[in-house]
């Protein structure tokens, strides 16, 4: 495994994979970035990030079967693993940390 930190667009794409459970492959994760975060990465850019987080073991993925709709080609499920969920933990609690240190930022607050 190579390195483990977790940059902005990663944690992104960790969370988009794993709200999207079973149904997490290029074009449904890119939809869910831009309907949730207003991103729009080109999908190299995304592909590049799914590689890097698969290589630090925050990912693993699953070849589909072929389509005709895809030509032929295979589509590439992702699925958060236990690590990918630890970083996203431990991500969320640093920036919850950080958050309740600054004066007068209340995010309980109606």
């Amino acid at each position: 495994m190579k390195d483990t930190n977790l940059g902005a667009f990663e944690e992104l794409v960790l969370l988009a994979v794993g709200s999207l459970a079973d149904n997490a492959y290029g074009v449904t994760i890119k939809e869910a970035l831009e309907a949730q975060s207003g991103r729009t990465p080109s999908i190299g850019a995304l592909h590049s990030a799914l590689y890097r987080l698969e290589d630090k073991g925050f990912l693993s993925a699953n070849t589909g079967g072929e389509t005709q709709e895809r030509g032929g080609r295979r589509k590439k499920f992702y699925i958060l693993s236990a690590t990918g969920k630890d970083a996203l933990i431990k991500a969320h609690e640093l920036r919850a940390s950080f958050s309740q240190k600054i004066p007068g930022l209340n995010f309980n607050a109606s």
